[in-house]
């Protein structure tokens, strides 16, 4: 075996050393989360269960709380994916597209919703909202999901329509064609992955979403995070462990799925100040 690292060198023993700590650092809390979500025993120091189960998933999956969570989750995130679209994408356009007076400092201010402390934010909005009745209602809740949705949906598809050269435009439009469907036939197919990455973004994060949804919905709309919060509280590890990969396989499968269009590429380039 010595021969087989003497003809590596230090060099790629390194890299594969640095490479094995990257991958047990991200992967390692999923796989020990995933082992504990089956075990029926494990205790200290076995480095695997000694008995494997599934009682924790027949408990959480017969609990209609639990369910009416998972179905509140993905629909409050279904519809804040959707606004955003429709409120975001044109905005996003308009930045791009139309040179108007410190535009680029009203594109940096949808960072700001990111850059303070999320909870005084949410407490703010919430006054707000007691004060036009939206506490404790389900278009209050999405409305204060969109506030976290706001730089991914316009910085990124901002980025993507920067990107479509206006040569091409203008070639669309000496063939005659209008601009509607310029815009339809040419700008948006090739801007379309940064709007499908920034709209994934915006599911997941409005899918993670805790702390505003603690703030403007409870008591009646409890989503997946605070039923999974609580959980966490009351009952063993194994069944914060159940709830963790109920709310993480959603984003994993997600992300699987769209690979093709989610790259570095255009997340940087969404995120490029120019």
């Amino acid at each position: 075996m010595s021969w087989y690292f003497k003809r590596l060198g230090s060099r790629k023993i390194i890299e594969f050393i640095i490479f094995a700590l990257f991958i047990f650092f991200f992967l390692g809390p999923l796989i020990n989360l995933a082992l504990l979500a089956f075990s029926g025993k494990w205790q200290f120091p076995a480095a695997l269960p000694q008995s494997w189960s599934l009682t924790w998933w027949k408990y959480v999956l017969s609990q209609p709380e639990i369910l009416k969570s998972i179905s509140l989750s993905f629909l409050i995130a279904i519809v804040v994916t959707a606004l955003s679209i429709i409120i975001c994408v044109p905005a996003a356009y308009a930045f791009a597209r139309i040179r108007f007076p410190l535009s680029r400092w009203f594109l940096f201010s949808f960072l700001l919703t990111n850059a303070f402390p999320k909870m005084g934010l949410y407490v703010a909005i919430a006054v707000l909202f007691f004060k036009v009745g939206l506490m404790n209602t389900f278009m209050g809740v999405v409305l204060i999901h969109i506030v976290n949705t706001l730089m991914y949906m316009t910085w990124i598809p901002a980025a993507s329509f920067k990107s479509v050269h206006k040569a091409q435009e203008e070639a669309a439009r000496d063939a005659g064609a209008g601009p509607l469907r310029v815009f339809w036939n040419v700008t948006l197919p090739m801007a379309l992955p940064g709007i499908i990455v920034a709209s994934i973004f915006t599911f997941l994060s409005s899918l993670d979403e805790a702390q505003g949804t603690f703030m403007v919905g409870m008591p009646d709309y409890k989503t997946m995070p605070l039923i999974m919060y609580g959980a966490v509280q009351d009952y063993p590890a194994t069944a914060g462990a159940v709830f963790s990969i109920l709310l993480t396989l959603p984003t994993i499968i997600l992300l699987f799925v769209s690979r093709r269009f989610v790259s570095a590429d255009v997340m940087s380039s969404g995120f490029t100040m120019k």
